[in-house]
């Protein structure tokens, strides 16, 4: 078996298969789910990725053998399987890599009400059971049966249920998918609204043809800011390869950070929850809790990872989170992220202004921000350790704090070093009061990195 070091992160299971994830490990990963979530069954989806169907199968036979019921929810989006758990009240397996390339596959749990299973919330009691070598198959007396459920029209259906029924000024919209489950989700979504879809990449197609699914890297967007352009869209949206991230651009093809965006469907959200608490990453821009602030909100602000976020939403009973990677939370999702359901209330949003995005998005960015910088090191930990103790001795005057990696904010300029829970990376963000002052300091940082790297 893989090192579990490998492949257990902070909040999913990731892993090159078969090296790292393999059927053998989904097998025991799906006995010890079984005993942890204590459900009479479990839901299961996958996306696109060539290696799912063996790894949903042996996950199943995991399951299985624990006498619990598996209903198989085929291809869908991780988001349509957080939105299942919720609405059939039972815990869930997404079987995806997200962003990562074609040879990754990953496993993403959660509990009935697609409630977080993170380190923190039973992933390492998961992991301990399957390191131990697991409960013997038939445990509870008897063997659990398979049977299949289709929920996308269902859940489709709620996420048309956040949009501002007040929008109606047509859009023009085209979504990159990236031969995604954005391919399979996003048309079925839109079916009704007032805009006028196209995909490009629609095709199912794990292996990434045209271009790697991940929508936060600036060179991932090329092809759809060319089509925006060619075809005088109002608005381009990119997911990711499991469709539960967007990311926008606008209609001169500007990318919209997902810190802009958080903070438009938080105006939105707050619209229609007066004083509402809204959840931000601490990487997202400053101006993301001044506008929180501004339209009457409370700004709480958490570390990344949908794990965390999701337990500090219920713990607040926050409307709405967001993150600077483009994930968007919603209380009335069962607290689950959606990219589908950000865009639908970003469009609303779009639709009712009565000018362009360009225009619309002006207010809500106020510094200048560096996007997520991924640098490759030998280890990840102590490179992040080596830059907080660098600023700490050169730089006393800076605050820092480390509810994530490390944040070190010097009043008119901050940055935050965190590792990467699925690869040797370690992810930069920056942010400053003007464009150039941001890539001075961008540089100053990465200089540090590749020194201390």
């Amino acid at each position: 078996m893989a090192n579990l070091d490998d492949v257990f992160k902070a909040y999913d299971i990731r892993g090159v298969v078969p090296d790292q994830l393999n059927p053998d490990l989904a097998r025991k990963v799906g006995a010890a789910f079984a005993g942890f979530a204590r459900s009479p069954r479990i839901l299961v989806g996958h996306d696109m990725r060539p290696s799912a169907p063996l790894l949903v199968e042996a996950f199943t036979e995991g399951v299985t053998s624990r006498g619990v019921d598996v209903v198989l929810l085929g291809l869908v989006s991780t988001d349509e399987l957080y939105y299942a758990s919720g609405a059939l009240d039972s815990p869930g397996a997404m079987f995806t890599a997200s962003h990562n390339p074609a040879r990754y596959n990953g496993i993403k749990l959660c509990l009935a009400g697609a409630r977080p299973v993170g380190a923190d919330s039973g992933l390492a009691e998961i992991r301990a059971e399957v390191e131990n070598g697991g409960a013997e198959p038939g445990a509870l007396g008897k063997h659990g049966n398979v049977s299949e459920q289709d929920v996308l029209a269902d859940y489709s259906a709620k996420v048309r249920s956040f949009f501002d029924p007040e929008a109606r000024r047509p859009l023009k919209v085209v979504a990159d998918t990236a031969n995604g489950m954005g391919g399979l989700v996003v048309p079925a979504v839109f079916e009704g609204l007032p805009f006028a879809l196209e995909v490009l990449y629609g095709e199912l197609d794990g292996n990434f043809p045209n271009h790697p699914a991940d929508p936060i890297q600036p060179a991932n967007l090329r092809d759809l800011q060319a089509r925006v352009l060619e075809t005088g869209a109002d608005v381009g949206l990119a997911f990711d390869g499991d469709a539960d991230r967007c990311f926008l651009v606008d209609d001169k093809a500007q990318p919209v950070s997902g810190s802009t965006t958080t903070a438009i469907v938080a105006k939105a959200m707050l619209e229609k929850s007066p004083g509402a608490t809204v959840l931000y990453n601490l990487i997202c821009s400053k101006a993301v809790p001044e506008i929180i602030r501004e339209n009457g909100g409370v700004p709480v602000v958490t570390r990344v990872g949908h794990s965390f976020i999701k337990g500090i939403m219920a713990d607040t009973g926050a409307v709405f989170g967001g993150e600077h990677s483009g994930h968007y939370y919603f209380r009335d999702n069962y607290r689950a992220d959606s990219g589908s359901i950000a865009a639908v209330v970003a469009l609303g949003v779009i639709s009712k202004a009565g000018v362009p995005l360009s225009e619309l998005r002006k207010p809500f960015e106020r510094y200048a921000d560096s996007g997520e910088i991924n640098t490759e090191v030998r280890n990840p930990a102590e490179t992040v350790e080596a830059i907080s103790h660098y600023y700490a001795e050169a730089r006393p005057e800076a605050t820092q704090s480390f509810m994530d990696g490390a944040t070190v904010d010097f009043g008119d300029w901050w940055f935050n070093i965190r590792p990467s829970n699925t690869e040797p990376l370690v992810r930069l963000n920056v942010e400053a009061a003007d464009r150039a002052s941001c890539n001075q300091r961008t540089e100053e940082v990465l200089a540090l990195i590749k020194e201390r790297g």
